[in-house]
């Protein structure tokens, strides 16, 4: 255990990835660190908290975060987003058009549950699409470690993109595709017909013995992931 990471909160996973459980929501944070630039996963719920994610994630980096990836479009997941300017943004392809003209949805949302409504308007109106949207993978060189984002949804949502990051154990972050610390949500917009295709896509990708980071909760392994699948098959009759 790096001591450094764990004082701040954190959880190092590999070598070159830890991570954060927000609290509120528990919605997890990952970080990737290059030898020449640093990945941010999902930089949490409204602007004071991803700046807060900012300052302790370069802190342990060492270096400043140059892009993060939104795994999906809800709130938890992208309202700290403003907190990260001078970064480059990536996504699903679609998720850009609809954060620049879903911004009243989001923000109602987040009210729903509980951020502060000028928190939740202020992120909002700060709140940048992602640039770079990825429709089947692409691979981000951050000096030292490629980076894979995979888009293999729909299912949570219709806009799921996965990140996987080699080393001495691979590390996926699943976004809320997966979800260790109560039953995945299947709201409004989720397509869980198709939730359980994402999940053999996540599957094949990450293999057998890789750390599969949950959305919101414990890190998990295959096992896990596959249970899960099997389960959300059963509840929405799909194979």
């Amino acid at each position: 255990m790096d001591v450094r990471w764990e004082e701040a909160g954190w959880e190092r996973l590999t070598g070159r990835t830890g991570r954060r459980r927000l609290p509120v929501w528990d919605c997890t944070v990952g970080l990737v660190v290059g030898d020449e630039s640093a990945l941010l996963i999902d930089p949490g719920s409204c602007l004071r908290e991803g700046a807060g994610v900012r300052a302790e994630a370069e802190r342990l980096a060492g270096r400043h975060v140059t892009h993060i990836a939104f795994t999906h479009g809800h709130f938890d997941h992208v309202l700290g987003g403003a907190a990260f300017a001078g970064a480059e943004f990536y996504g699903a392809v679609g998720l850009d058009a609809l954060l620049s003209t879903g911004g009243e949805e989001l923000r109602g949302d987040a009210a729903r549950h509980g951020l502060a409504e000028a928190e939740a308007a202020e992120a909002v109106d700060l709140l940048v699409p992602p640039k770079h949207l990825v429709s089947g993978e692409w691979t981000l060189d951050l000096g030292g470690v490629q980076v894979l984002l995979a888009n293999v949804g729909p299912g949570h949502t219709g806009h799921d993109l996965a990140v996987f990051v080699p080393g001495e154990r691979e590390a996926v972050f699943c976004g809320d595709l997966v979800e260790e610390s109560g039953e995945p949500q299947a709201g409004p917009d989720a397509m869980p017909r198709q939730w359980p295709a994402a999940l053999d896509r996540l599957l094949s990708l990450g293999g057998e013995d890789a750390l599969y980071v949950p959305g919101h909760g414990a890190v998990v392994d295959a096992g896990f992931v596959r249970a899960q699948r099997a389960t959300l098959a059963a509840r929405f009759g799909v194979s």
